[in-house]
């Protein structure tokens, strides 16, 4: 079976974690002279994204859930697109993308199988489905050649929980899969401000409005309770304070319907729904980023919000204890309504975002900036 090392195959569940996990990699490599693919679940957004970004895709069902019949299905269309393209190297990202990911590749004996260790889900499982997660994670480090932790943090936590051997672990940098495009999307010389205005009134936000804001997948584990709870805190006595939410609402790890109905009728309340585009005039529009979440891997978000001038509230859980410094570029909170709110007013009423804004920037761009990530990878591949 021939394997061509120029040949790259990335595994991932869903469209919407290409741009982040991969992003400006695809023109990158494609211009080294590398050919890159992509295994992905059926989406609206993919073929537009693979034809402007230059790789080829195969469509097949990569469910988050444990599902026999698909994920069989899954890795033997994934195996033929192997032997078709004499792929070389193949990138399994998440955990369910990431097992269907190395079991095609092992099977097709193709040499370089990295698996990306986004975060930890078993860290807010219990009982035999915590057993059930780590022992999947365990066979997916297995099949790989090389596992790349996402953060610090993760890596750790990986060692802790005896995932694989640590001589099989690495991390990129200082962390993230990526890296942030600091020069050109998200930075904040580069915003528009005519664009942004009109964006602002789109969605009902005044000039005078202080915006909270967060994105990515509006679920339990990312905080979103206490967050929005935090918010609602707020209403009497900081009045020019609203919560913007960029991102989708999920059937896993649901948010309880009275949060829902919050978050959809709350006049103090701006709910995007997912945004395929323009994402750095959303940053734009906030005075804070805040992810009270219960676990990450490395949280792009922090990162792209502080590429943007803007400091982040997170909590000391995995992957989001490495995503600032302390008391420089963000605070630290609780997972706790109350302590998320005294930390928002801590960075209005002392005006510790302005302070805050040019050292969370500077911070990216010395640490996180694609290009520096993308070296470490190129290395990888080599």
């Amino acid at each position: 079976m021939k394997h061509n090392s120029k040949h790259i195959l990335h595994v991932v569940n869903i469209y919407f974690v290409l741009p982040f996990f991969i992003g400006g990699q695809f023109r990158h490599f494609a211009q080294k002279g590398y050919k890159m693919h992509v295994a992905c679940s059926e989406s609206e957004y993919l073929a537009p994204y693979a034809k402007a970004n230059s790789f080829e895709y195969i469509e097949t069902p990569i469910r988050r859930s444990i599902s026999v019949k698909d994920d069989l299905r899954s890795i033997r269309y994934i195996y033929r697109f192997i032997r078709e393209k004499e792929i070389g190297i193949v990138e399994g990202h998440t955990p369910k993308g990431g097992l269907i990911a190395m079991a095609a590749a092992w099977l097709a004996r193709v040499p370089k199988r990295i698996y990306f260790r986004h975060g930890l889900v078993y860290e807010t499982s219990h009982g035999l489905k915590r057993f059930i997660l780590i022992m999947v994670d365990r066979l997916t480090s297995a099949l790989a050649t090389k596992v790349v932790c996402v953060s610090p943090s993760v890596m750790q936590r990986s060692i802790e929980d005896h995932l694989c051997p640590k001589g099989k672990m690495m991390i990129l940098k200082n962390g993230t899969c990526n890296g942030i495009d600091t020069q050109g999307k998200f930075n904040p010389a580069n915003i528009n401000p005519h664009k942004l205005h009109s964006l602002k009134q789109q969605w009902g936000i005044k000039e005078d409005d202080w915006v909270v804001g967060y994105t990515g997948r509006l679920v339990r584990d990312k905080g979103i309770v206490e967050l929005v709870r935090a918010v609602d805190q707020l209403k009497q006595r900081e009045p020019h304070v609203k919560l913007l939410l960029m991102g989708m609402f999920e059937e896993r790890d649901a948010l309880p319907e009275d949060v829902k109905d919050n978050i959809l009728h709350n006049d103090r309340v701006v709910c995007t729904g997912f945004v395929n585009e323009d994402q750095q005039y959303y940053y734009a529009m906030m005075r804070v980023y805040v992810l009270a979440s219960y676990r990450e891997g490395f949280p792009t978000g922090t990162l792209e919000a502080q590429s943007m001038g803007i400091p982040v509230i997170t909590t000391a859980a995995t992957g989001c204890i490495d995503a600032i410094v302390e008391g420089k570029t963000g605070l630290r909170t609780k997972i706790d309504a109350d302590d998320i709110a005294q930390k928002i007013v801590m960075i209005k009423s002392k005006q510790l975002d302005t302070k805050m804004s040019s050292d969370a920037r500077q911070w990216v761009v010395d640490n996180f900036d694609e290009h520096i990530v993308w070296q470490d990878i190129e290395r990888l591949y080599l």
